[in-house]
């Protein structure tokens, strides 16, 4: 510092040490963000231990986007389910995922949430493909990924059969991101050179028990041609058949596995049947019986 020729530090010298030493304001704009969020009421509805029985993580601990945190949250999400816990920081370093998780579990956010953290928008090119098995689930999985992904300007299409094929290759015209499909429709899609993977970097495999099945597997194996080399593969399922071993052993790349099930139904929740003659199965007051006897 600078001194006068008395020994006093100047009023310049003494500005320029309070402007070095003042805090620093932080942003508010990146503080109250989450108090701008536009959240849905509480659930109060009953949740089993394979939601509940969680490590105590937070969605901030993956550094996911802030875009997509905003997602995260306003869909209801508060923090990770046990298979949201395992999967989402796995997936995020690029490694394959063999993963045995129950329906009702969060299991499609579990692989949503780091498909839409890993896509660029910037390039209008088909960075992941998530095959289901029903055009059911695949409307069901891409809402999700759209409500997830509200705010990051990803543009998510569905295709599966039994839908007009003329509309799916004018919509691959525009820009796609996502693709939610059945293995069928998306291979024919990708066959007649309008549906382009070399870019495609992760595949996702929602129910991949049933897309293994002779009904589907031709399909998937033909379409997982057309992906790069050193593409991502993430399989979910409920059940490890033969059929997912072999896949797996075959096109997963040292997968990290994840089985958090002891059971397929969920935990806390008791099934109960009852034997009924054939002109019973449809009798209302049979069935209200039965109900109030539980």
């Amino acid at each position: 510092m600078r001194r006068n020729p008395g020994g006093t530090p100047s009023d310049s010298s003494v500005n320029e040490v309070e402007k070095t030493v003042q805090p620093v304001t932080p942003d508010s704009g990146s503080q109250d963000w989450k108090a701008r969020l536009k959240l849905p009421p509480p659930d109060t509805r009953y949740k089993t231990e394979d939601v509940t029985a969680t490590k105590g993580n937070e969605f901030e601990d993956y550094f996911l986007k802030r875009e997509l945190l905003m997602g995260i949250y306003e869909k209801g999400f508060e923090r990770p389910s046990p298979i949201q816990e395992e999967s989402i920081p796995i997936a995020l370093t690029g490694s394959d995922i063999l993963a045995r998780a129950k329906n009702g579990t969060g299991k499609t956010a579990a692989f949503c949430i780091p498909a839409l953290e890993k896509i660029d928008t910037d390039y209008n090119v088909i960075q992941v493909v998530i095959l289901v098995p029903t055009r059911e689930l695949a409307l069901q999985t891409s809402q999700v990924c759209k409500e997830l992904g509200k705010h990051l300007k990803i543009q998510v299409m569905v295709s599966t059969g039994g839908t007009n094929l003329k509309d799916d290759i004018m919509r691959l015209y525009q820009p796609v991101h996502l693709l939610v499909g059945t293995p069928g429709r998306v291979l024919d899609l990708t066959q007649k050179g309008v549906c382009i993977l070399k870019d495609c970097a992760m595949l996702v495999m929602d129910e991949a028990d049933k897309l293994l099945s002779p009904e589907f597997q031709p399909s998937l194996e033909q379409l997982i041609a057309f992906l790069p080399v050193n593409r991502q593969i993430l399989m979910f399922s409920a059940t490890f058949p033969v059929t997912v071993k072999e896949f797996k052993d075959r096109y997963l790349k040292k997968p990290y596995v994840v089985n958090l099930m002891d059971e397929l139904t969920l935990k806390g929740i008791t099934q109960y049947y009852a034997f009924v003659e054939e002109r019973q199965k449809d009798d209302r007051p049979c069935s209200m019986f039965l109900l109030r006897s539980l």
